[in-house]
């Protein structure tokens, strides 16, 4: 091979090599994208049915309801059009208080 025929075999190889890398990120970024909607979105069904996503908005005062497994939590989100009832399983997060904002990631 000359040394230009060379040279134009490295670049086809770095481009195509780039574009398998730039095809497999955006493919796992797809994957693992988590969408935040609000709960007047929801309501909407604006959000992905089956799909993982971030709702987010303010504790409901007087809406949350603890479990007696201790571990369940019942609560109501809104952005004050809007709410969206939620369970979640697991242990809060001490910053978790009614009337502040919270984002709960789930289907």
């Amino acid at each position: 091979m000359k040394p230009r025929q060379k040279r134009l075999m490295f670049i086809l190889v770095a481009v195509a090599a780039l574009a398998l890398v730039v095809g497999l990120v955006l493919n796992a970024l797809d994957k693992n994208v988590s969408l935040y909607f609000t709960p007047t979105q929801v309501f909407n069904n604006e959000a992905p049915q089956g799909r993982s996503f971030r709702i987010g908005g303010v504790v409901e005062e007087g809406s949350v309801k603890r479990q007696k497994d201790g571990l369940s939590v019942h609560f109501v989100i809104t952005d004050r059009h809007k709410s969206i009832p939620v369970i979640y399983k697991g242990i809060l997060p001490d910053l978790f208080k009614e009337g502040k904002g919270v984002v709960a990631q789930g289907k």
